[in-house]
């Protein structure tokens, strides 16, 4: 059976000694000292370890079971929800009004990682919480944030966003379900959702759901959409719960992956709901929710991709197969172990670089949210908004392919179920579909991202690459391996995006056609500067006689793989964007 173990040290190495946390000026970042953040993070990892982990394969195995309208729970979730549920992990940053720890979003970026490494599928029932309590947090009445959030906060009660029907999935402006208004000033929800993950199961007294809907007589399109509170249970005005409300499941979805998690069919049959926001303003309230859940996503990518090459690496350490070609290195056993290969050692080179990498680039984007919301920077706002699909898109995209490289290491016996690695495989590939396939994130970040408040985003984030390497160039050994590579690349980014200003106005068709592209090149720099970033923490924690100098040659290694062997990817994502959009619309519909 696969193992999973925490990524301790590296994710405090990007905490303090790349984003310097504890030295910030965001509010609440001077308590991350790395005792603390340690000391949060062993006790994370001990539960993903000894508790998640082992329950991954029953999930996956088990599933979930709708019985007389109620999901059971693949054996073991429950005891398991509630050991999170008491130990606080629900709400680690949730504000302490309402039973949160307040601690900032990087930190519980990092936990989550764990998680979601550990069990994808468990992790979701509370992650989906905790978005619909952001959502609650920030458009919710004073009284829908005291009757909802303390329940929330603690998982007593759970929460799901309901966007998608079945004739509308990202075009939501097609939607069906409509909410009737009451005299009591609640509305009557009525009409079906798919794709509902957590709809239902047994693990909480109530579930909260976020239903879009349309209230009649409102603006056509994406424009007359509006969110609900629409709970499984009403609340009476005590706080205590009432009568059971007019929302079933009506079946749960039979997945590729994911299976421990319910992805249920959502009936609302005249279900009593509460607009949350104002009217017609749905997706602005949703959105919040659903950026949230972006992060999430990419999030997931780099932890099944990481629990992917975790035990990739332990069987190309033990699987004797073959011999070196340089001589033995067994020359005791029948056989050297699969890692002394070549290609073996660049599969499981590509996967390591990604996912340290991809780490770095993540707690790097939480960080950004904090000094957004904690801080009220702007400019963190800006760049964390831009870089939101890059998250999702490039990190899920890039995750998904190293556990099947992962996979690929293990030969026919990755193929075979029991041991495993399929089930990384499986759950990693809904990453690149669920919160705006990456198609959409591709088009977002083209479409929208790239020319927000006039393309200032995007200016600085050039600027911020051109400021690290200018600063760092006299640095000979970090210019050669991380700076030079890095200036390349991120010329080919800056290509891309004057090729979209100059060919996308007369011709919108040639930046959509060249936006997926586009969305790995910008993945690709971003990765490169996290790279450079941490060569240059790497050199300096050597340079002044680090105990662990393993540890950081190990990191500078790495690092030189990516700049030299990963990142020379964005040459032929520019070539293809240049190429324009003539050849991708050149045949007819019916010629494919």
């Amino acid at each position: 059976m696969p193992s999973y173990t925490a990524p301790t040290r590296d994710t405090q190495f990007v905490l303090h000694d790349v984003l310097s946390v504890s030295t910030s000026d965001t509010p609440g970042y001077a308590e991350l000292d790395a005792e603390f953040t340690s000391a949060v993070l062993e006790e994370a990892g001990k539960i993903s370890s000894e508790v998640l982990s082992p329950l991954n394969p029953v999930g996956d195995t088990e599933g979930c079971v709708l019985e007389n309208g109620v999901v059971r729970t693949p054996t073991g979730f429950k005891a398991a929800f509630d050991e999170l549920r008491n130990g606080g992990w629900t709400a680690l940053d949730l504000p302490e009004e309402y039973g949160g720890q307040n601690m900032p979003y990087v930190l519980g970026t990092a936990v989550g990682e764990m998680f979601s490494a550990s069990n994808q599928a468990f992790t979701m029932y509370h992650g989906l919480t905790h978005g619909a309590a952001s959502a609650i947090l920030a458009h919710g009445t004073e009284a829908q944030k005291t009757t909802y959030l303390p329940r929330m906060a603690n998982c007593d009660w759970t929460g799901t966003m309901n966007l998608t029907e079945p004739h509308c999935g990202t075009d939501l402006g097609l939607m069906r379900t409509k909410a009737e208004p009451q005299d009591d000033g609640s509305f009557k929800v009525t009409g079906q959702k798919i794709f509902i993950s957590a709809g239902e199961h047994d693990m909480a007294e109530n579930i909260i759901h976020l239903v879009l809907a349309k209230i009649p007589g409102g603006p056509e399109g994406i424009k007359g959409v509006s969110l609900f509170i629409v709970p499984k249970f009403n609340v009476n005005d005590d706080g205590s719960l009432g009568n059971r409300n007019a929302v079933t499941c009506g079946k749960i979805e039979e997945k590729m992956g994911i299976h421990g998690n319910s992805t249920c069919v959502m009936n609302y049959d005249g279900a009593t709901g509460y607009l949350l926001g104002e009217e017609h303003k749905g997706m602005r309230a949703m959105f919040t929710m659903m950026n949230e859940a972006r992060i999430g996503v990419g999030m997931q990518g780099l932890a099944q991709a990481d629990v992917a090459y975790q035990n990739a690496v332990a069987y190309a350490k033990d699987r004797l197969q073959g011999r070196a070609v340089t001589g033995d290195e067994n020359p005791d056993g029948p056989a050297d172990p699969l890692i002394v290969h070549p290609d073996i050692r660049r599969s499981l080179l590509d996967q390591k670089s990604f996912v340290e990498g991809a780490r770095a680039f993540l707690l790097w984007g939480a960080q950004l949210i904090d000094q957004s919301h904690r801080g009220n920077d702007e400019a963190a706002e800006g760049l964390i908004s831009l870089m939101t699909p890059v998250i999702k898109g490039f990190l899920t995209d890039e995750g998904y392919d190293m556990t099947v490289l992962a996979q690929q290491v293990y030969g026919g016996h990755g193929y075979i179920e029991e041991w495993g690695m399929s089930q990384f495989t499986r759950d990693a590939r809904i990453a690149m579909i669920y919160e705006g396939a990456n198609g959409v994130q591709a088009l977002d970040l083209v479409g929208r991202k790239l020319a927000q408040d006039g393309g200032k985003h995007v200016m600085a984030f050039f600027e911020m690459v051109k400021t690290f390497i200018k600063e760092n160039e006299g640095n000979e050994a970090l210019k050669a391996d991380f700076l030079d590579p890095l200036k390349e690349a991120s010329k080919h980014l800056q290509a891309s995006a004057m090729y979209f200003m100059q060919n996308g106005m007369k011709n919108p068709n040639a930046a959509l056609a060249g936006s997926y592209d586009f969305m790995h090149l910008f993945g690709h720099v971003c990765l490169g500067l996290m790279w450079a970033r941490m060569g240059k923490a790497a050199y300096a924690a050597l340079e002044d006689g680090a105990a662990d100098e393993m540890f950081y040659k190990t990191k500078l290694a790495t690092g030189r793989f990516y700049m030299k062997r990963r990142l020379p990817a964005t040459s032929m994502h520019l070539a293809r964007i240049e190429s324009g959009a003539d050849l991708v619309m050149e045949l007819d519909a019916e010629q494919f």
